[in-house]
């Protein structure tokens, strides 16, 4: 509720630039850290979110992100856009369809490799159903709406 409401004031104060939302990942406004302060290595390691460490920081993206253990931060720094949510965490689906919104840690898929947020359950199946079509209208849309992360 809280990233959403960060988000929408973000979306109005770049109405002006014509970017919808900042190109980075929006820290969480109550942890400050990136994807809520999950561990983007734990949804492919483990298969679902895992909250990280304080003890395991590093920024990317204009965030901090924290991860679960030295292993997974490791790996993270090796390469951070193969486990960084697509689309700097906007949701896969409204960006398919040409808008942001903001994806949820909570609601993800695997898509080709790649970890993809949906604003919605029901965005999410409407995705993952035509994955492959709908991940190229959402790459194609990314830049125009501002969903990509700052390297």
């Amino acid at each position: 509720m809280c990233l959403s409401l960060v988000l929408t004031f973000l979306l109005c104060v770049f109405a002006g630039v014509g970017v919808a939302r900042p190109k980075l990942f929006v820290p969480d406004p109550i942890t400050g850290y990136a994807i809520g302060g999950h561990d983007p290595v734990s949804f492919f390691v483990d298969g679902y979110p895992r909250k990280g460490s304080r003890d395991h920081e590093y920024r990317w993206g204009g965030s901090e992100w924290i991860f679960v253990n030295e292993g997974n931060l490791a790996a993270f720094k090796r390469d951070p856009e193969a486990y960084a949510p697509m689309f700097a965490g906007c949701g896969g689906y409204a960006l398919s369809e040409g808008f942001a919104t903001a994806g949820s840690p909570f609601i993800y898929a695997v898509v080709e490799g790649r970890l993809v947020f949906f604003h919605s359950v029901v965005n999410r199946f409407l995705f993952v159903v035509n994955a492959s079509h709908l991940l190229q209208d959402a790459q194609e849309n990314a830049a125009s709406v501002g969903c990509v992360p700052e390297s």
